[in-house]
């Protein structure tokens, strides 16, 4: 169980710009994490069958053995939502108590709303603001950038930081390029305001909008599909492996080193590095990059595949379950994709790894769980059944009665 951290007390005294007036400077922490992946197993030889491709031609470019892949009931949202049960469950807090949601995602379920706001609904979290970050395989990253700022600023006290993806659905299964890579999953991070120095330490983010066509999915409003140059299929992934690859292995050192000197700090005081999950081979570049040994690089991309957003999520929550991490570790984040847009986040590690049990807290939670779902079904019947104000439908109520009234009295004349 995570210690628990001094949150600031709610307060209605707001400066002018509405934010709580800030006497004390605080910091982000990562205090709960949780991961959910899909059931089905898609493996090397299972591909075999679907594209011109052979297990060990896919380990020794990708070092992929598998990757899951969402059944038909299983869509981002729920993903989502689960791995940030599992968070919320380790930081002990409950729904209500959080302010923001993230979801970082390319695999949205709508162009609007947002993943995260569906997220905010089935988990019941009435006060926090939700919105969803489309930074590719770098979102994650993005996301605890946006929240940690948000916390030390004293605008914030608790928010989840999600990666979620259903990649099996836009992915060309023909082109073995791309489909031995990708699959599903969700990860995500409960982050909280405290006056104890750690946390989130550093971050960097950065864009190079060059090269938007090196790993690309088009959508209804693309110019390559709109114009349909033939070149590309919407929602479907495009990447040039190549030109992919090199950008990674240039951009994974030389940011989190950026990021380690922001905070007074070299490689050799990381005791662990989470980069996204896409290659063995780009993370085999990094431990040498970094000058650090191979083994404080975590890796499960063996096992699950691209996640994109999800991976580095996914892979953290693995590595604190592990207790690969304990308190006073330094820990570096790095994603990289789309965009091209990559970053890196360096975190003092203070959370104490272990499993969520029962208390009064879980029983709270859980008891906001099920309010949550009796509340969505009633609200949506209302919304639609009267698409009115209560005042307006008393009005309507009465004039029905009052219509009655005068038909029975004519009939009765």
């Amino acid at each position: 169980m995570t210690e628990q951290l001094t949150r600031s007390p709610r307060t209605n005294h707001r400066n002018l710009n509405g934010a709580r007036p800030r006497t004390t400077v605080r910091y982000a922490h990562l205090t709960g994490w949780g991961m959910e992946v899909p059931s089905q197993v898609l493996s090397n030889t299972d591909l075999e069958a679907i594209v011109d491709t052979n297990d060990d031609w896919i380990t020794a470019r990708t070092g992929i053995k598998e990757r899951r892949i969402a059944e038909q009931r299983e869509t981002t949202t729920s993903l989502a939502t689960r791995a940030a049960q599992k968070a919320l469950g380790v930081a002990n807090l409950l729904p209500s108590d959080i302010d923001l949601i993230i979801v970082a995602t390319a695999t949205p379920e709508h162009i609007f709303p947002s993943t995260a706001s569906l997220v905010q609904d089935l988990l019941g979290a009435r006060d926090a603001g939700a919105f969803d970050l489309s930074a590719a395989c770098s979102g994650f990253v993005y996301g605890v950038d946006m929240a940690s700022a948000k916390i030390r600023l004293g605008e914030i006290d608790a928010a989840l930081v999600i990666g979620a993806e259903t990649l099996s659905r836009v992915v060309d299964w023909s082109d073995r390029g791309t489909c031995i890579l990708f699959g599903d999953g969700a990860g995500a991070v409960v982050l909280q305001g405290s006056d104890a120095p750690g946390g989130v330490l550093s971050s960097i983010l950065r864009s190079d909008g060059s090269g938007w066509d090196m790993l690309t999915l088009p959508t209804v409003s693309s110019r390559d599909t709109y114009l349909q140059d033939g070149q590309h299929e919407m929602h479907r992934i495009y990447m040039d492996g190549k030109g992919v690859y090199r950008f990674a292995t240039r951009v994974i050192g030389d940011s989190l080193r950026t990021a380690l000197e922001k905070a007074n700090m070299t490689p050799e005081d990381l005791a662990l590095v989470i980069p996204h999950q896409a290659n063995q081979r780009i993370m085999d570049h990094a431990a040498k990059a970094l000058k650090i040994p191979a083994d404080r690089v975590y890796s499960n991309v063996e096992r699950y595949g691209n996640t994109s957003a999800a991976s580095i999520p996914i892979a953290l929550a693995e590595a604190a379950d592990k207790n690969r991490l304990k308190p006073g570790d330094v820990l570096g984040l790095v994603g990289f994709g789309g965009g091209l847009a990559w970053g890196a986040a360096v975190i003092e590690w203070t959370a104490v790894p272990g499993k969520p049990g029962y208390s009064i807290t879980w029983g709270r939670r859980q008891s906001e769980y099920a309010r949550a779902w009796v509340r969505r079904p009633v609200v949506r019947f209302w919304r639609r059944l009267m698409l009115l104000s209560p005042r307006a439908i008393f009005r309507r109520w009465q004039r029905r009665i009052h219509q009655r009234r005068a038909a029975s009295n004519s009939t009765q004349e």
